[in-house]
């Protein structure tokens, strides 16, 4: 890890995301030692600092990093692929065409490189933090230290998991449980990571309540928080239905898997019922609205879970990582389902991607927000095309309905300068990107053979 230098940000619209919102122009922020060491009037801070480096962003937008709540940084070497596979017609037929033959298909190698590419368009796009969850049942062990030496090549901070599941036996669900348990005891024990450790379960249609309840012990012993796909699909809702008689919030419920720790991703088909056993439960939602569009399951009812007080954070599921590109379908498709123009504000959706998003993992008093004290996670933004004055009545809106990631000049995560002026500083950006497509075209080849995957998880007892 490199040395840590102060750093001054001079200028610009600084949208802190604290307690108290605030927008703040004529100001600058000093990171020192990795964390924001002060926040005011520039004249002020230059008079009473000497940084060794000064970012100048006047004219742009300086913020917390995004935070994407949700994703699958393997989903990266399946971009462009041509499978020879027929249509899927909905999106279990799409799990068993297409996803989990990937998943049988996946190497070491290919979750390292997969990694990498991903950590860097994360970083070329503004964010700085994200949840993973990793799902090969044919490279397991081991699997979460590749992925975090990527991050930490990158440069970049997350938590990573091993998506355990029983979609094939038993041993398979144990297995994908020890390796979250392995990752998260070498974490507590090796220092200077900025990897961190979750526990993760693919859905409930694939793993039986032994597994859920392990996985709520394990969580538990290792305060670390747990996440899960929930009624992304019809077919989570039809399984517990028909063999548990319950609803799957009823059986995550009663099983005893939700807590404040517990990030629930999707939650497209569900009742007010359901969303009010989340929020008593405490239990949060990752929001992957352009993964929900591309796979046809429908739009989770944010605005309902949002009047409930339910926290939702902001994911892309392993599809579009520009973090903009989701904010603003956020706001557009809410609009849409309701025919509510008011149906969620601009400001909710950059909280989405910022602080609730580290609110969905405990992280909010370290991440989040620039605030005295917290570690310095930050973008700073220069667009391209500014047609209108920014200032900051104006720059919330800016944010969600004209910036693009590609507009994110600079990106420093933990204090450390990781992309200045649009070129990233800890990698080959080139390098990553052969690394890659190697990958891709092989595992590319290996899928023209696959077969698709129809296994059952067995009843639980």
């Amino acid at each position: 890890m490199p040395a840590m230098t102060s750093i001054l940000v001079k200028d610009g619209i600084i949208v802190t995301m604290d307690s108290d919102r605030r927008i703040l122009s004529d100001c600058s922020i000093v990171i020192d030692d990795g964390r924001f060491g002060a926040i005011g009037k520039t004249k002020d801070i230059m008079r009473d600092w000497k940084p060794d480096q000064i970012v100048d962003a006047s004219g742009g937008i300086v913020m917390p990093g995004l935070i994407c709540s949700h994703t699958h940084l393997y989903g990266m070497l399946l971009r462009g692929a041509s499978l020879n596979v027929p249509p899927p017609t909905d999106f279990t037929q799409i799990l068993q065409r297409v996803w989990w033959p990937v998943d049988e298909n996946l190497t070491l190698d290919d979750a390292y490189t997969s990694a990498l590419v991903g950590c860097l368009d994360f970083v070329k796009t503004g964010t700085t933090t994200f949840a993973d969850t990793y799902s090969g049942p044919n490279s397991i062990e081991g699997v979460l230290d590749r992925i975090a030496k990527a991050l930490d090549e990158v440069g970049i901070r997350g938590l990573v998991a091993f998506e355990a599941t029983e979609r094939h036996s038993s041993d398979e669900g144990e297995r994908g449980l020890k390796e979250n348990a392995r990752f998260a005891a070498k974490v507590k024990t090796e220092k200077g990571s900025r990897a961190m450790p979750l526990f993760s379960l693919h859905a409930s249609f694939t793993v039986t309540d032994d597994l859920i309840e392990s996985a709520r012990r394990l969580a538990s012993e290792y305060a670390v928080p747990i996440t899960i796909h929930t009624c992304e699909g019809l077919g989570d809702l039809q399984h517990n239905i028909e063999r548990y008689g319950k609803r799957t919030l009823e059986r995550l419920r009663d099983v005893g898997l939700l807590a404040p720790d517990v990030a629930l991703a999707h939650c497209v088909h569900v009742n007010g019922s359901d969303l009010d056993i989340v929020a008593e439960s405490g239990a949060k939602v990752a929001h992957n609205p352009m993964s929900n569009m591309l796979n046809a399951v429908g739009t989770a009812p944010v605005p309902d879970m949002l009047r409930r007080g339910i926290p939702v954070g902001l994911g892309n599921d392993g599809y579009i990582f520009d973090g903009f590109d989701n904010m603003r379908t956020t706001y557009l498709i809410h609009r849409a389902v309701s025919r509510d123009p008011s149906a969620i504000d601009a400001y909710t959706i950059l909280e989405m991607a910022t602080i609730r998003g580290a609110e969905l993992y405990g992280l909010a008093d370290q991440l989040g927000s620039i605030e005295l004290g917290k570690k310095a996670d930050l973008i700073v933004i220069k667009p391209d095309v500014l047609p209108t004055p920014l200032n900051p009545d104006s720059v919330v809106g800016h944010l969600i309905n004209s910036i693009e990631g590609r507009d994110v000049k600079t990106t420093i995560v933990d204090g450390n300068t990781v992309m200045k002026d649009r070129g990233v500083t800890t990698v080959d950006e080139a390098e990553v990107q052969r690394k890659a497509q190697d990958s891709a075209a092989a595992l590319w080849q290996r899928l023209g053979t696959a077969q698709p995957q129809v296994e059952h998880v067995r009843p639980s007892r």
